[in-house]
Formats: C-alpha cells, structure tokens, sequence
C-alpha cells in the first residue's frame, strides 16, 4: 500500500516520520517549503499544514490523529493497545495533543489569563502549571515502563516528542522525569533512524 508523507524536516512532521518508521512502513516523501503552498499541496490539506500523510488515497493531517491511524493501519507493530484496554493510551496521546500544546503554546505566544478561575476554565488547559505537573506526575508514575501499556505504544511516541522538543528548547521544564522519559524513547532505533532521515533533508529543495 502506498504511503505519501508531507512533511518539512524542521516541524512536526518529524514526528509522523517517527511514527511510519516504528511501523516499518515504506513511503515516499514530499518536502514542504515554508511560504506560500501550491494549490497541489492545499488539494490535500486547505489548512497548509504539515505533516500530512496518503495512504491509498486516504490522506490524514494532525500528528495524534496521524500516529493513532498508522498504529491501527499497521497492528503488527503493537503500537496501539488492544481496544478495550486504550483508557490511558487515548487519554496521553490526545492530552499531548490538547492540553499540553495549548498550554506549551499560550505560553511561547506571551498569552496569559492569570488566576482567575473563570477565565482558566475557559481553557482546554486551565493554566501551564497545572500541565506540566499532570504530565509529570503520569511520566513519573510510569517510572522506566510507559504511559499507556506495558511496552511502548503510539502514545509514548507522541508524548515523548512533545517533551524532545520542549525541553530542547525550553518551552518545557527539563524536571528528572521529564528528561529521562526523552532518553528512553529516543534511544530506540526508529527514533534515531527518522533523526537521521530528517536531518539529511535539511537541503534537499523543497516543494511548495
């Protein structure tokens, strides 16, 4: 089955990268250029975003829903929990999603709403603190397993690349828990092979 990964190697799309290669899944790549895109590139996400994936003409966009899709397109892989037991699995992957990119994002943008109640409540996230510490507290009780199974799932993938990039950049705390969380998953052999496969495209001419 054919696979098409949109992606630019400095975003998101590292993380579908990720993700299609803990699966073993063979795919072809289109670069997408910061600036404006072509009406190619729009036909398959109006919203201009990368990363965007095409399988046999089924095309998903956002990286939780792309990393959700490929674990049950590839069950091989095991990176997806059996379905009545996927309470913890969907609750990290799609709070990395929400919540912590919401929070990590109001943030970097200066946007603050304070203290009060109301106005927190208002927010999918309350307030960056309160984030931060949830995640943490989750990573620390996986203690050196994983979030959602007992063996790494697409939800550790996802809430591990949130915490790479973070505490890489400082938009995420480096707390003991937090950083020994990015060795593990990183250390594992898809990781690394993604890495590299990105890092190599940094000049390669890109699409619009």
């Amino acid at each position: 089955m054919a696979i098409t990964l949109y992606t630019n190697p400095m975003s998101r799309g590292r993380i579908a990268r990720w993700m299609l290669e803990e699966v073993g899944a063979e795919h072809d790549t289109v670069v997408i250029d910061y600036g404006p895109r072509s009406p190619e590139f729009l036909a398959v996400n109006p919203m201009g975003k990368v990363p965007a994936i095409d399988h046999d003409g089924v095309v998903v966009t956002e990286c939780a829903a792309i990393c959700a899709y490929l674990a049950d397109a590839f069950p091989d892989a095991g990176l997806a929990p059996p379905v009545d037991a996927r309470g913890a699995y969907y609750r990290w992957l799609f709070f990395a999603a929400g919540p912590l990119e919401q929070a990590v994002t109001s943030r970097s943008m200066g946007w603050d709403v304070g203290a009060d109640p109301q106005k927190q409540g208002m927010l999918g996230f309350g307030d960056y603190d309160r984030t931060i510490d949830a995640l943490e507290a989750a990573v620390t009780a996986a203690g050196d397993g994983w979030l959602a199974a007992d063996h790494f799932t697409a939800a550790d993938l996802y809430v591990g690349a949130h915490l790479t990039w973070g505490t890489q950049f400082g938009t995420i705390p480096k707390r003991d828990a937090f950083v020994d969380f990015v060795a593990r998953v990183q250390a594992r052999e898809a990781a690394q092979r993604a890495s590299a496969k990105d890092d190599a495209l940094m000049a390669v001419p890109a699409e619009g």
